[in-house]
């Protein structure tokens, strides 16, 4: 009952969104769809076994404990991760298949979402608050 939520120290989730963003970005430059497969495969991993490499390898490199840093919730970086993996997926199917438009598309929405949380506004975030909401507006009706 007095369990601790699970959570992942900011530096980790923001490392995780700025390999997302350069991905993006180095995929754009070079025309190589394959780089979007680094974190699409990471995210994957992070979804079905909750163990991202890139969190996995970033945590070496933190100077304080774990629990010194600023906290993020782990349902919802799963719930974010879920919207990465989808748009990045989506993305690179696009560019797969020669459908540059949808390839444009979700890299766009996924790196700038990415982006946007890293200077401090969670697009996910405010989505799950609003999804929520919703159903519990929906359970007291």
């Amino acid at each position: 009952m007095n369990e601790k939520p699970k959570s992942i120290p900011r530096p980790l989730v923001r490392l995780n969104q700025w390999v997302i963003v350069l991905s993006v970005v180095l995929t754009w430059i070079s025309q190589q769809e394959f780089i979007l497969l680094f974190p699409l495969l990471c995210g994957l991993m992070g979804l079905i076994f909750k163990v991202n490499p890139i969190i996995i390898v970033g945590s070496r490199f933190l100077r304080k404990e774990p629990s010194a840093y600023i906290p993020e919730d782990f349902e919802q970086q799963q719930f974010n991760q879920v919207i990465s993996v989808i748009c990045l997926g989506i993305g690179f199917g696009g560019y797969v298949f020669g459908w540059e438009v949808i390839g444009w598309m979700f890299t766009i929405m996924v790196a700038l979402a990415a982006f946007i949380a890293i200077l401090g506004f969670c697009v996910g975030c405010y989505i799950r608050f609003q999804w929520q909401q919703y159903q519990y507006r929906k359970s007291m009706s």
